[in-house]
């Protein structure tokens, strides 16, 4: 009974840190007085002049054999649908809340997250202003102001409104986060979508990854969300994909994953499998300058072409156990296999957090794409 107990602790505080550490949580009173909001600024949206979620699409396959192969998709002029981005902790500036000026950090993680999407849809990417690095678990000192989680959401809620009101003029939308963006998305669509059938019909898909969807322990829906289920089918709209990655079984300790709600699990949606049990092989996009060092250390030439792609490097599944739920990433790469793996750069605890997206970047652009698809034609099929 100790033991049980001890363990129960542990779990409790495991949870309360696995909240705060993803940043932008649930609904509650700001710590600080919020601003208001003037115009959204823009860090991504079509038509503009410098535009970090429109970069070359141009891409080298490497194989594990070391050979190569060059690809070079189009980006159409005017893609049929849109997405809305919302970029994960990455402000480094000591404040609690990032201000609105856009600074290399939100260029750098829109290009690497955001950027090919825009094969598949027009990106509008929000600035907002977020918990910083030092206003999140990330803190290695003390922020200089107090961190206010509701300015940071009441942003991105102005944000998509405007977005609603000025640009949607009816096309379909796919939401894209990632970690506190994701965050911030979870309680859009609950405040904002879940309930509201017509901008719900808007709704292609809600790609929610690297935080904590909740749903029943034997349903799809029901938790978070009680109108949008987890996607099963590659066709399948309305629907949300969100999961988190871990390249083995996590610690006890682990920050995602992990839920105390009686009753409820987080979801896991492999976007390489989407029905519940399924592996599939990932699709790793990597822009080469984050690799280049490591390429050429293991003896490769760096590609001239903004991204390399990993092909066969790994499988991935849904898995669970007593306390998580996680997207495994298996190495199924094989022997003598040289190119560079993706490390857990913040720890076991954290897994492959940083690269929930980028492990599985080729597989949720080409989903996003069918499920665009999907919806047009059920738009279309509709009038």
């Amino acid at each position: 009974m100790s033991n049980n107990r001890t363990k129960r602790r542990c779990l409790i505080a495991i949870a309360a840190v696995a909240a705060a550490i993803v940043t932008a949580l649930l609904p509650g009173s700001a710590i600080t007085p919020a601003p208001s909001s003037a115009a959204t600024v823009w860090l991504c949206k079509p038509g503009m002049k410098s535009n970090p979620c429109a970069v070359s699409m141009a891409s080298t396959a490497l194989y594990p054999d070391g050979t190569t192969r060059a690809e070079r998709p189009r980006r159409p002029k005017a893609p049929p649908v849109d997405c809305f981005y919302v970029y994960p902790t990455v402000s480094t500036q000591p404040t609690g809340n990032s201000n609105l000026t856009i600074e290399p950090e939100e260029v750098a993680v829109a290009q690497d997250q955001a950027s090919r999407f825009s094969a598949k849809c027009q990106v509008y990417a929000p600035m907002y202003r977020q918990l910083t690095k030092a206003g999140s678990m990330l803190a290695t000192s003390p922020p200089t102001t107090t961190p206010d989680p509701e300015l940071a959401y009441r942003d991105v809620r102005a944000a998509w409104r405007e977005y609603l009101r000025k640009f949607n003029r009816g096309r379909g939308v796919i939401l894209l986060g990632h970690s506190q963006g994701a965050k911030n998305l979870t309680r859009l669509v609950q405040e904002e979508i879940d309930g509201n059938a017509k901008v719900r019909k808007k709704l292609i898909s809600a790609m929610i990854i690297g935080a904590a969807v909740l749903v029943p322990d034997a349903s799809d829906v029901g938790g978070s969300f009680q109108r949008v289920p987890a996607c099963r089918q590659a066709r399948q709209t309305g629907c949300v994909i969100a999961y988190n990655t871990y390249p083995s079984t996590p610690p006890l300790n682990a920050f995602f994953g992990i839920t105390l709600v009686p009753g409820m699990r987080v979801l896991c949606v492999n976007p390489n499998g989407l029905a519940p049990g399924v592996s599939g092989p990932a699709l790793p996009y990597v822009p080469t300058a984050r690799v280049a060092s490591a390429l050429s250390s293991a003896g490769f030439p760096v590609p001239g072409t903004w991204w390399v792609s990993l092909p066969d490097m790994y499988s991935t599944q849904c898995l669970s156990n007593a306390t998580h739920t996680w997207l495994q990433a298996n190495d199924v790469s094989p022997a003598g296999d040289r190119r560079p793996r993706f490390g857990q750069a913040l720890g076991p605890r954290y897994g492959f957090h940083q690269v929930d997206i980028t492990l599985n970047l080729g597989s949720l652009v080409r989903l996003a794409g069918s499920q665009a698809a999907a919806w047009k034609k059920k738009a279309k099929a509709s009038q």
